[in-house]
């Protein structure tokens, strides 16, 4: 089974209906029916609830994450992750703590709609389009 850690942009198109809805609503019925293993790192869940705040209400936003959350398991950040990726000097910090996360359990795929992000990374990142394609053809 194919592990992935999908970004927070993933998360929120899928809990706002965003952009890429279709692509991310696909991706978590593949997780819903354990086609896949899905995993959030703990540290975006903050940001995607904030967010998905702003634009649904409290109320709304945690029965949504809830439900995220019965399906996409959330993955640990540890003072080492951090250290970690620190140390890569990405550009962006949170897709450092997200890479490093993704490392330490071996997650064979990113799927995020920033793809350039993790190019410096050995764990493939893919959008959303891209994983789907990769999943049709196993």
């Amino acid at each position: 089974m194919k592990k992935i850690l999908i970004d927070t942009n993933v998360a929120l198109d899928y809990l706002l209906h965003r952009a890429d809805y279709s692509n991310a609503m696909i991706i978590y019925l593949l997780a819903e029916q354990n086609f896949i293993a899905g995993y959030i790192t703990a540290s975006a869940i903050t940001d995607i609830f904030f967010l998905a705040k702003g634009t649904l209400g409290k109320k709304p936003a945690k029965e949504a994450l809830k439900n995220l959350l019965q399906v996409f398991k959330p993955a640990a950040v540890t003072d080492s992750h951090i250290y970690q990726a620190l140390d890569l000097d990405w550009n962006d910090f949170e897709d450092s703590v997200q890479y490093v996360v993704g490392e330490s359990f071996s997650a064979d795929y990113i799927v995020t709609r920033n793809t350039h992000d993790y190019s410096s990374g050995s764990i493939p990142a893919v959008t959303p389009q891209e994983f789907i394609q990769a999943v049709a053809v196993i």
